[in-house]
């Protein structure tokens, strides 16, 4: 089983994770965020990305300190790149999203009041990653397929796994 509660896996994965990897290296993404616990979660780290697919990495913020945060954030991103800041809430509890783009990548950077592997990111994930292991490479390039076609990840494990609510259901694996 892969420790996603790191980066290592991606120095040696495909192509587009060891890109991830470098670039979360050369700008020391997750060593600045040390202090808020970042995970990297998303299609990226289970290879069920696609072009366009973002770097998502989940943080725990206390939101009372959300401007610490943000300035930790900022102080990592290159100037003249446009960062869009939302404030918001995931299953009624608030949350701040952080995205801009650095040499070819889409960042989400996610904070929330709540410890990164709680996150419901976190946990789609890990589900996701054993019912690929489970299903094998044709369900995954489905999956791809799916997404290729503009939809959503649970969305799509859900059509092909006869689920009504794949974000509630898949939590249940």
């Amino acid at each position: 089983m892969i420790d996603f509660t790191t980066i290592a896996y991606l120095k040696n994965g495909n192509k587009r994770q060891q890109q991830a990897f470098e670039i979360l290296k050369k700008y020391e993404i997750f060593e600045k965020l040390d202090a808020y616990s970042p995970v990297l979660a998303g299609t990226i780290p289970i290879e069920i990305d696609i072009e366009g697919s973002d770097l998502d990495i989940i943080c725990e913020v206390d939101l009372q300190f959300q401007e610490a945060f943000i300035e930790t954030v900022r102080s990592f991103i290159p100037d003249n790149t446009e960062v869009h800041i939302e404030n918001g809430a995931v299953n009624e509890e608030q949350c701040i999203v952080i995205n801009y783009a650095l040499e070819g990548f889409l960042i989400e950077i996610f904070g929330q009041n709540k410890a990164p592997l709680q996150q419901n990111a976190y946990r789609h994930m890990i589900t996701e990653h054993k019912i690929l292991q489970e299903k094998g490479e044709n369900f995954k390039q489905k999956i791809i397929e799916l997404k290729k076609e503009g939809i959503k990840t649970e969305p799509a494990f859900g059509l092909l796994l006869g689920l009504e609510d794949p974000y509630e259901e898949l939590l249940k694996f």
